[in-house]
């Protein structure tokens, strides 16, 4: 596969939301064939990782990004929900499988400085994410270093959930902060979990640039018709 354009944040569309796919919903039996069935629609594949202690999940692997960069050339983004000790040598391990965005939370406060100082040494984009009970304005001290603000909707780690009723209102507020940051360079706002039919034009209406798209893209009836749909918003 070609590799990803250093570029390729700047290069994102700013005139329709961004398409985030989270490979957590894709049928992983069939994964290869399912990010080929989806690959016409992706802006960025969204992996999630976490550790069973961080959030109660357990998921997913190096391997499985090293694997994923064969067959794809679109930019990946993982998410580290993972415990401050083992964060350095888990953005070693993805970075080292071909990860193009990491994203850490800014609950890793005892290590974040340390963490967003590895990710440039290794030249790999920087995100952070917060979580549905954290304040917004904790994400201020870091942001002239970020390329992506990840805004939780629902509790971490587990699926199903109802959007928060706080979240538009956390967009709005993370919004205003990026604005606030200056011209260091384009920083993507996303937000994840909630995402829903009903949910995504609320989301995009509040600030957001992109939702990671789980079962609202892998399991809809017809794809097409479905990003036809969100592009429109």
């Amino acid at each position: 596969m070609s590799a990803v354009s250093k570029s390729w944040i700047d290069d994102l569309p700013r005139d329709r939301l961004i398409a985030e796919f989270s490979v957590w919903s894709a049928d992983l039996v069939r994964l290869a064939d399912e990010l080929a069935r989806v690959d016409p629609y992706v802006d960025i594949l969204h992996i999630d990782v976490a550790d069973g202690h961080f959030a109660p999940a357990i998921l997913f692997f190096p391997d499985l990004v090293a694997g994923i960069r064969k067959v794809s050339a679109r930019p990946v983004h993982v998410h580290l929900m993972v415990a401050d000790n083992i964060l350095p040598s888990q953005i070693d391990q993805f970075a080292d499988a071909g990860a193009d965005l990491i994203s850490i939370h800014v609950e890793n406060e005892s290590i974040a400085l340390e963490a967003l100082d590895r990710l440039e040494q290794l030249g790999v984009a920087a995100g952070m994410v917060i979580k549905v009970d954290t304040s917004v304005k904790a994400i201020e001290p870091y942001l002239s270093r970020l390329n992506f603000v990840t805004l939780l909707g629902t509790a971490i780690g587990v699926k199903g959930q109802g959007l928060n009723e706080n979240a538009g209102i956390r967009l709005a507020e993370a919004k205003a902060l990026i604005s606030s940051v200056g011209a260091h360079g384009r920083i993507v706002l996303a937000a994840d979990g909630g995402i829903r039919e009903h949910t995504v034009p609320f989301l995009r209406r509040s600030g957001a640039e992109t939702v990671v798209l789980g079962s609202l893209a892998f399991n809809a009836p017809s794809l097409e018709e479905r990003m036809t749909w969100l592009r429109a918003l």
